[in-house]
């Protein structure tokens, strides 16, 4: 499974979406996606990379593309 499948993973199975809705998903842009959904996604992604993201990080984590970005301060290519 390649980093960006993982990533993908993460998202479809916190907020149940397909994969084609995630190139558009941001933070409470669907009910899915609210405070409790986002550490569900952050708790799915620290788990799938081996990371512990900073606070900051968490934070920041506004979108799709934005975790993108943020992933790679973390040495994950391919996302």
């Amino acid at each position: 499974m390649t980093n960006l499948d993982k990533y993908n993973e993460a998202f479809i199975n916190a907020f149940g979406v397909e994969s084609s809705q995630l190139e558009e998903l941001a933070y409470q842009s669907i009910a899915e996606w609210d405070s409790v959904g986002h550490m569900g996604l952050i708790a799915g992604l620290e788990d799938a990379f081996d990371i512990m993201l900073e606070t900051d990080d968490i934070v920041d984590f506004s979108s799709y593309e934005k975790g993108k970005e943020i992933l790679k301060k973390y040495s994950i290519d391919g996302v």
